[in-house]
């Protein structure tokens, strides 16, 4: 979390906190709060151009916006129920763009059984869009900072797809993307369904928004533990774009613009019963490693493996994004071991 959780934590000292609040800053996506005979979950995210969603496709990007801010309450072992927002359209837009891109928020909404209950609405040079969901917590929340040592650790979709994404635009004029960026419609996933069975096995889990590698950082952090992965399972677009590119496929495991899926940790103890639902819900999920004891972090891939113990690239230190992915393809190129 590096300068970021700094400065957050810069702010917090001077804010009020309430008794009803269970959870501690960072523990969980989302905030936990004890609401009379009820345990309530809240989120709010922010997004605009700086997380390079492609704007071209407006209901895209209405679904992507608002499954971002719902990913964080399934990440805690929720269920979303209230959503609001504040929308700054860009000048540029028009009613045709909003005809479009409110339907793609509201479907998003729709999918998960949320009630749209208000916001506020604005219009500037750039767009900017701030999600807020209210959800219900049903029995113990999930936490990044429970992983235990020797738990397995399991993906809830593929890696890669927000990072896609963000090429996507970063890279708009390559004549690779300009041929295909059409036909790529990236829709980030809804996980409502595959938190049901997570919540059941799991106490350990966190969205992959920043992406799979901060995930595990933070995961690790909060759990003072560390972990090793392996058997990454790239989605084949971001394998194909990589190629175009000439970048490692690992950068879609770097890349700190996440697709939301939800990363968790499941004990030997439970194994084997979450894999008879998962199998009888007809449900993926993906193994990719296991939790480690602290300060070791390694990569395994088809190239051999990375120790990460000192790595410490992160985009938020450049003020261009492709510098950072230039000293990221040339960190991955070298292959410390």
């Amino acid at each position: 979390m590096g300068k970021e959780k700094e400065m957050i934590d810069l702010i917090n000292r001077h804010m009020p906190r309430s008794p009803k609040q269970i959870n501690q800053p960072f523990q969980a996506d989302a905030e936990i709060i004890q609401f009379m005979e009820s345990t309530l979950l809240y989120n709010i995210d922010e997004f605009s151009e700086e997380d390079l969603f492609r704007d071209n496709d407006p209901y895209v990007l209405g679904w992507n916006m608002a499954a971002g801010t719902i990913s964080d309450i399934l990440a805690s072992g929720g269920s979303p129920k209230f959503y609001a927002h504040s929308l700054t359209a860009c000048h540029s837009w028009g009613e045709n763009y909003l005809e479009l891109l409110a339907p793609g928020i509201g479907a998003g909404l729709k999918e998960t059984g949320t009630a749209f209950i208000g916001g506020d609405f604005g219009v500037s040079s750039v767009w900017r869009y701030t999600g807020s969901v209210i959800g219900e917590l049903n029995g113990s929340p999930l936490l990044r900072s429970e992983a235990k040592i020797k738990e397995k650790i399991f993906l809830s979709g593929p890696v890669g797809r927000g990072n896609l994404e963000a090429a996507l635009k970063m890279y708009a004029d390559h004549k690779f993307i300009t041929k295909m960026t059409g036909t790529w419609k990236n829709y980030f996933p809804l996980r409502y369904r595959e938190a049901e069975i997570i919540k059941k096995y799991s106490r350990c889990c966190i969205d992959t928004s920043d992406g799979v590698f901060n995930a595990l950082n933070t995961i690790s952090e909060m759990s003072g533990t560390g972990f090793v992965v392996n058997r990454l399972p790239y989605i084949k677009s971001g394998l194909m774009l990589a190629k175009a590119l000439h970048l490692p496929e690992e950068m879609m495991f770097f890349g700190e613009c996440g697709e939301y899926e939800l990363l968790f940790t499941v004990s030997r103890e439970n194994e084997a019963a979450f894999f008879q639902e998962a199998e009888n819900k007809k449900m993926n999920f993906y193994p990719i490693g296991a939790v480690a004891e602290e300060g070791k972090k390694i990569l395994r891939g088809k190239a051999g493996e990375i120790d990460l113990t000192g790595f410490n690239l992160k985009a938020r230190d450049y003020a261009k994004i492709k510098e950072d992915v230039r000293d990221l393809a040339d960190f991955l190129k070298r292959r410390p071991t």
